[in-house]
């Protein structure tokens, strides 16, 4: 078995918190080195792993370790006709735990980029320095605000071949500032990286005296995201009622899920949604037993005081901070299908949350172009990779907040009843 070049501390990085982030560039803008150069200075490559990269680097001719080619098994699944809509990979630090969902960034991908941004903590977004910003760059910058990311970082990579020019950087940094500045980019971080050298990726470099900021890595490891996480609004979303088919347990009945927002503790008063019936938490357990508290995104069992009749797609809340049950629904839409378009009067089955119901678009209301942010109101549909803002109506009531509020109850995806594909995924705006 391949050892790695050092290995984490498994037992010490128990307990640790995680940070997701979302990786996009254009092509040649050096994403693949970056995620390979993070891989490497971490230590969470396998020896033999390095030493393939070092052959294949030397047989290319490359008079450098190409860390890039640690990512290119991708490339040649992608040649043999595999789709990968978006490759995870893991490392750790002795600080954090980190998933890296590194997405595809040409247009044609949007759907891909949509998918592995919607969970993420932060975006990286690389620009090449001798390019500066392009079509590209503003698009992903766009759809992280849309997809309510909380952190963007902005690597402007390639510093080595303008000559660590502070003036290149202050250029791109200044443009890109002035971009976001139109979208709702809360936490914007701007780091001037060379990945192909390291330098500013794991520790700070001496060719950029001018820059006094920390290194990605760093920075990375020390982003706040505990306060990024609702814990205001107590969103308990059930997923399985568990009731044992035991002689020696009669009584026993749990509703398991996982905490979408707020904290829950043993005592406190709740709601169940859609009945509008009230409780009180008796317990909450884990499958290492009983905790004192829940909060996301953990996995619990609720145990409650009072038997209430509860089913899959119900939801646990306060009596006083519950959603609006809705089946009238305005949202902003990615268009995931290739075969058919988005048009009005098209019927889906919606997934929201544990629940599931059937949709029908009521009305387009315009087509997004997502490089200009211009607004077509005279769009009749939206195809593939498209974004817009559409008008729903459901079968059933959506136990459901606006995206901005809570991510998890702000958001669904929409399937093709025929084919059971996910033909869209959407942020709720509204619902009533």
């Amino acid at each position: 078995m391949s050892q790695a070049v050092l290995e984490p501390d498994a037992a010490s990085s128990r307990g640790m918190d995680l940070l997701r982030f979302a990786t996009a560039g254009s092509v040649d803008d050096g994403k693949s080195t970056l995620i390979g150069r993070l891989l490497f200075d971490t230590k969470t490559i396998f020896e033999d792993q390095l030493e393939a990269v070092e052959s294949a680097s030397a047989s290319r001719g490359d008079e450098y370790t190409n860390l890039a080619l640690l990512t290119d098994g991708l490339r040649a699944e992608r040649e043999q006709g595999i789709t990968i809509d978006v490759a995870y990979r893991y490392f750790a630090t002795p600080r954090r735990k980190f998933i890296i969902a590194d997405t595809p960034g040409h247009i044609q991908y949007t759907r891909n980029m949509v998918t592995g941004a919607s969970t993420a903590d932060l975006a990286l977004i690389l620009v090449d320095a001798r390019k500066g910003l392009v079509e590209q760059s503003r698009r992903h910058a766009f759809l992280t605000s849309l997809l309510r990311v909380p952190h963007l970082v902005l690597c402007v990579n390639k510093m080595d071949l303008v000559d660590w020019s502070q003036e290149v950087f202050d250029r791109i940094a200044d443009e890109f500032t002035s971009f976001a500045a139109k979208l709702d980019a809360p936490d914007l971080s701007i780091i001037p990286i060379s990945a192909l050298n390291g330098d500013n990726i794991a520790s700070r470099s001496e060719n950029t005296p001018w820059y006094e900021g920390p290194s990605l890595l760093h920075h990375l490891e020390h982003v706040h995201i505990a306060s990024d996480r609702n814990l205001v609004d107590v969103r308990f979303p059930v997923q399985y009622v568990i009731r044992p088919q035991s002689t020696t347990v009669t009584d026993y009945r749990g509703y398991a899920g996982q905490v979408a927002s707020g904290i829950l503790k043993p005592g406190d008063d709740v709601m169940v949604l859609p009945s509008g019936l009230t409780s009180t938490i008796s317990s909450i357990e884990t499958a290492d037993g009983p905790v004192a508290e829940a909060f996301p995104p953990m996995s619990v069992t609720v145990r409650l005081a009072d038997e209430i009749d509860i089913s899959r797609g119900d939801m646990i809340c306060r009596p006083h901070n519950a959603p609006t049950p809705a089946q009238d629904v305005e949202a902003m839409i990615c268009w995931m299908d290739e075969s058919a378009p988005l048009r009005v009067g098209g019927k889906y089955s919606i997934k929201h949350t544990t629940r599931s119901a059937r949709a029908v678009v009521r009305g387009l209301q315009y087509r997004l172009d997502v490089n200009t942010l211009h607004r077509d109101e005279a769009a009749g549909e939206l195809k593939l990779n498209e974004i817009g803002r559409v008008k729903l109506r459901t079968t059933v009531p959506l136990l459901a907040d606006e995206y901005r509020r809570n991510r998890t109850t702000g958001g669904f995806i929409l399937i093709d009843e025929s084919t059971n594909r996910t033909v869209g995924a959407g942020m709720i705006i509204e619902a009533r």
